[in-house]
């Protein structure tokens, strides 16, 4: 293992981020009921959050317990084996699942994911295209939901898929 490593040349990038405040949104977001507060996102009434402008995702459409995400892999989304860190599409379900339960709350209620698993079931790169992210509500109580999601690139084939329990919160929702 004493091999001489080879320092490969490389081209440095830039990535600039720009985001707005997200604290004015969120509060005016808990005033309205969970689906129009989404559907006001996906229409750029409101700001998206600083995370979806950070990682280039953006909230698409919204139904009651559904919300569907789309993103482009990019090699800023890279990890050290040269596919998009598995991470993400374990985040954009996240966020798939959770605004699908939040489309389902009313005014002044909330959610916080309690836990979720994803399953990676192919590889993300930047030849895989555009990505669609598809959470749906499974079952939801008065205090616990459950929502899972499929990754999927435009042909339809499954990349990832994930589930979730949510325990809501606020108002009697």
């Amino acid at each position: 293992m004493d091999a001489a490593v080879t320092k490969i040349p490389t081209t440095s990038r830039t990535r600039t981020v720009t985001w707005e405040d997200p604290l004015p949104t969120a509060a005016e977001g808990r005033k309205m009921a969970g689906a129009d507060y989404l559907r006001a996102i996906a229409d750029g009434t409101f700001p998206p959050p600083p995370i979806a402008a950070l990682l280039g995702f953006e909230l698409g459409e919204v139904g009651q317990g559904w919300a569907a995400f789309e993103f482009e892999p990019g090699e800023h989304h890279y990890n050290p084996i040269g596919v998009v860190h598995g991470g993400l599409a374990g985040l954009i379900a996240d966020s798939a699942m959770g605004c699908a339960v939040h489309s389902t709350l009313p005014a002044g209620a909330g959610y916080t994911t309690l836990e979720f698993k994803v399953n990676l079931v192919r590889p993300i790169t930047m030849e895989t295209g555009r990505v669609r992210v598809v959470g749906e509500v499974v079952h939801r109580g008065k205090r616990v939901a459950t929502a899972e999601a499929r990754v999927q690139d435009a042909d339809g084939r499954i990349l990832a898929h994930a589930t979730t329990t949510c325990l809501i919160v606020g108002v009697d929702a």
